[in-house]
């Protein structure tokens, strides 16, 4: 009989002062319900998450690096795109 393959997870965490979830690991689970439960187990023993997120490895799509200067380069150009030319008020807060 063939063994069978547990799907990776890939698990980020947005911790208290934070307003972004930050990759912090994976782990091998059968299901999305488990990967939760394990990454809780895991990654939040402290009580340092606020919110976990668990997405499947097979589901992340990445640039290589050696594509860098094709996909980035033309941004450079664009000053529009960087918000260098005005002032953000304070009240805004973050964005």
């Amino acid at each position: 009989m063939p063994e069978q393959k547990i799907p990776l997870w890939e698990v980020f965490i947005r911790s208290r002062n934070g307003l972004a979830h930050k990759h912090v690991g994976s782990l091998h689970a059968v299901d999305a319900t488990m990967a939760l439960q394990a990454a809780r187990d895991v990654y939040t023993r402290r009580g340092e998450g606020l919110s976990l997120w668990v997405v499947p490895s097979s589901a992340i799509v990445a640039s290589d690096p050696a594509d860098k200067d094709v996909l980035f380069e033309p941004t450079a150009s664009k000053i529009y795109r960087h918000p260098t030319f005005y002032e953000v008020p304070d009240e805004v807060g973050h964005m």
